[in-house]
């Protein structure tokens, strides 16, 4: 399976951007699909999931209200609508795909994912 993120760029706070993620090779409308992001000199974490239905997210508590996971199995794709944007949601964010499907506790873990895309930058200026 591969995934190819894009959408990033540079933003002011208070602005917004769509991120899509593209998979190819695999069976999209089986996996569960996460986005992390990593910032510099931080540890890479996680930020929201979407069942394989589209029927069940979870987020981190921090974009909670602000970010938006979504996906549209037609096209193998999957989204994060970024929102009111701050500068310390500046990191590469990844995409990643879960063949177990669902949105459980463990969909907050790295461990869990099977597949990565290679990350897309957000910068977020004050």
């Amino acid at each position: 399976v591969q995934l190819q993120a894009s959408g990033g760029g540079l933003v002011q706070a208070g602005g917004s951007l769509r991120l899509s993620c593209v998979a190819s090779g695999g069976t999209f409308s089986s996996y569960a699909m996460g986005w992390f992001r990593q910032a510099p000199g931080k540890e890479r974490e996680f930020v929201a999931v979407i069942s394989w239905s589209g029927g069940s997210t979870y987020y981190a508590d921090s974009v909670k209200g602000r970010l938006t996971i979504s996906r549209d199995n037609a096209k193998n794709t999957v989204y994060l609508q970024m929102n009111s944007l701050k500068p310390e949601d500046t990191a590469v964010y990844y995409c990643a795909a879960d063949r177990y499907g669902v949105v459980n506790g463990r969909s907050r873990s790295i461990e869990e994912y099977d597949y990565w895309g290679q990350g897309t930058k957000v910068t977020v200026s004050s």
